[in-house]
């Protein structure tokens, strides 16, 4: 039951504990726990934080739920922390200041070098010994919820027959495959032009030379790199499976040998350098290897990368979206598809000559994407469609409703499944009472 402050507190990244300048000047108080006031601010700032890390920025009805969510969760939090004191529950100074020293040289590891942290604390407006009272503050708090969450509940391991014979009676009760549609594209990117191409391409050469030369990847990332989440951790994009990234960056990601460093490589972002660190199986919650549709293990990778923006003006988003335009309606008139993918179509990822790229859960397209494709027909061409890369006209061949799991497709993550859904029962019961002898006021 860990809560969003929480999860993010393990990152050591200093962004992850300073909030930005814009949601420090948000003063009102969105509830009242107890005599302990929970500010807009606070909210705002784990928003930003989630928007940080979301691959697709949310519109503004999930804007409100998100902050809906946060809010209550840190309500939650506030009564779990005022419940610990209540019952004594305490951790060492001691203890609190072990986790600050390392959060702390964690958070400089990750910037590159001690220059760049004290950079990024200026641009933050704030200190190390501000940084370091937050920590302390947070890191407290987390730990005494954490002991108390530990004693209110026990961990307890589900029998596998017993997880199963939970399953079929309440199969509602669990996630549903989401529906899925075999979509061929067509996808026009924006492209720049070629003098700007140039600089872009001789920005990200020149990064390179520089850790070829000796110079420490993270600090080449941190000082250089236009992707702001992963410079501040030196570059690093953390693991990513199979099939979950831009498809020219997952090529290199898994073919390339360990801990050396790619030429520069384009995606609809710019121009990039990238190294791999590790490469592992997936594995599942019962230790077993996490397999594609096919059967094969799928793979995850450890990357780090360097990015180099090619700046994209208004007349070059303009020149593809009429180009999208034209194309889509030459489709809508009943020009072959795979002909006009085979024309026009610049999409990087896998796909057949007909445009193909087969089934796609509808749950992992991003909300405008989807919104276009939803109503669509068995055989109906979409509208033009935008995203980070430019523009794109969808063909639906097939479709998949939604379904349950089955018991085979779970079976190896089914007790540990089992075993959340019984916690969050018992979790929001006990929340509950803790709301009931608590006075919680929204404002």
């Amino acid at each position: 039951m860990k809560s969003i402050a929480r999860s993010f507190l393990a990152l050591g990244i200093i962004a992850c504990l300073a909030a930005p300048a814009w949601a420090q000047r948000l003063d009102g108080i969105a509830a009242i726990v107890n005599d302990d006031a929970i500010l807009q601010s606070d909210v705002e700032e784990q928003l930003a934080l989630l928007m940080q890390r979301a691959q697709t920025p949310p519109d503004s009805a999930e804007l409100d739920t998100l902050r809906h969510q946060i809010l209550e969760q840190l309500i939650d939090d506030r009564l779990i922390f005022a419940e610990a004191k209540r019952q004594g529950l305490t951790v060492s100074d001691a203890e609190i200041e072990k986790q600050v020293v390392a959060a702390i040289a964690d958070a400089k590891e990750r910037m590159g070098s001690e220059q760049a942290f004290r950079e990024q604390l200026k641009r933050e407006n704030t200190t190390e010994e501000k940084l370091r009272e937050k920590y302390r503050s947070d890191l407290k708090k987390q730990a005494v919820g954490q002991r108390l969450m530990a004693k209110q509940f026990p961990e307890h391991k589900i029998p596998q027959a017993e997880a199963e014979t939970f399953f079929k009676a309440n199969i509602a009760r669990f996630p549903k495959v989401p529906p899925e549609a075999r979509l061929s594209v067509i996808q026009i990117p924006i492209s720049a032009d070629s003098a700007t191409e140039a600089k872009g391409r001789a920005a990200v050469l020149a990064a390179r030379k520089r850790v070829t030369g000796g110079e420490k990847f993270a600090k080449v990332a941190a000082e250089v790199s236009d992707d702001p989440n992963s410079a501040r951790a030196g570059g690093d994009l953390g693991f990513f499976a199979m099939g979950s990234m831009e498809p020219t960056i997952e090529d290199a990601a898994f073919s390339m040998k360990l801990n050396q460093l790619s030429e520069p490589i384009r995606t609809p972002y710019g121009w990039h350098i990238i190294e791999v660190l590790e490469r592992d199986t997936l594995k599942t919650r019962g230790g077993r290897d996490s397999l594609t549709r096919e059967g094969k293990p799928l793979l995850e990778a450890h990357v780090r990368h360097i990015l180099i923006k090619v700046n994209i003006t208004d007349g070059d988003a303009e020149r593809a979206r009429a180009l999208a335009t034209r194309v889509r309606g030459e489709a809508a008139k009943g020009t072959n598809f795979g002909t006009l993918v085979r024309r026009y179509s610049r999409y990087s990822g896998q796909q057949t000559e007909e445009g193909d790229i087969g089934f796609v859960s509808m749950g992992n397209l991003q909300p405008s994407i989807r919104s276009g494709i939803d109503s669509l027909e068995v055989g109906q061409i979409s509208e033009v469609l935008s995203n980070q890369i430019g523009f794109n006209v969808f063909k639906v061949t097939d479709r998949k409703p939604e379904r349950p799991y089955t018991l085979e497709e779970i079976r190896d993550e089914l007790p540990a499944a089992v075993a959340q859904v019984q916690l969050k029962d018992r979790y929001d019961a006990w929340i509950k009472t803790l709301r009931e002898k608590a006075h919680v006021e929204y404002r």
